[in-house]
């Protein structure tokens, strides 16, 4: 990319739900125009993104790049040869470590990042850390690109992505699985599914946007119903004894030693 020139990104794995919705944010963001956008899909085009260009050329998205993002999924990455050498290339894939990915693909401006499934509604928090070639003016690309998807932080080590790969990437999943325990026994007490839908999701939505808005430490929140001795506190009391707090840990540290092991293999 020449100084003061349009940027040119790619996304392999374009034709994919967080490819796609990447894409989407980097568009209406305007961080790179349309025709500057490059996509690449494994069968069929699909039918979106009209004025950008699409293929199935790998290699061929990469050299019409200066920044590539790659969103594929870590089992297809071994099989993924593409040579981006000297340009920023950017995960989004869980597990594949800093230094594998620049052995592979040539080049040292490596980042791994982690958005999550929000990105579809511009509300994912994606960590990320960058290796060290990573420049000041790739750092500033690589916030405007998650920042545009939501929100973001560069953290400290890769122990740290590895970790909030079970925490953040999971993105709505953990809220829904507390959703669908909450709307089975709604449902079992009687109430018809879609009061029981309705009251859950909307529980959760209003839930999500008061933390939002009033950006307290969520232990405050749940404080706050404690003090009151109400009956909203005898249940937090209960799913307390219950191990409430204990299968949240070990299913957050079952994620992030997958997410070691992923990396380890690859």
């Amino acid at each position: 990319m020449e100084a003061g020139g349009p940027l040119r990104v790619g996304i392999i794995g374009g034709a994919g739900w967080l490819g796609g919705a990447i894409a989407e944010a980097i568009l209406d963001a305007g961080i790179a125009e349309p025709q500057n956008l490059s996509l690449s899909y494994r069968s069929e085009r699909p039918n979106r993104f009209d004025r950008s260009f699409w293929t199935s050329d790998n290699q061929a998205l990469a050299d019409r790049s200066d920044v590539i993002v790659l969103s594929v999924r870590p089992a297809d990455w071994p099989s993924l040869n593409v040579d981006a050498e000297g340009k920023l290339l950017i995960s989004v894939m869980a597990g594949i470590r800093l230094s594998a990915l620049g052995a592979r693909h040539r080049t040292g401006r490596v980042v791994r990042a982690l958005p999550n499934a929000a990105t579809e509604v511009r509300k994912s928090f994606t960590p990320w850390i960058a290796a060290a070639d990573v420049r000041e003016d790739d750092r500033s690309i690589i916030r405007a690109i998650f920042d545009a998807c939501g929100s973001q932080d560069e953290v400290r080590s890769e122990a740290e992505i590895d970790y909030l790969t079970g925490l953040t990437g999971s993105g709505p999943a953990f809220p829904a699985l507390l959703a669908e325990a909450m709307m089975a026994d709604a449902i079992s007490h009687g109430l018809a599914p879609e009061i029981a839908k309705r009251a859950v999701n909307t529980l959760i939505v209003g839930a999500g946007r008061l933390l939002e808005q009033r950006d307290e430490c969520p232990a405050e929140t749940v404080q706050t119903f404690l003090d009151y001795r109400g009956t909203t506190a005898a249940a937090i009391e209960e799913m307390r004894a219950a191990g409430f707090g204990a299968a949240v840990s070990r299913g957050l540290s079952v994620a992030f030693r997958k997410s070691v092991r992923m990396g380890d293999a690859s």
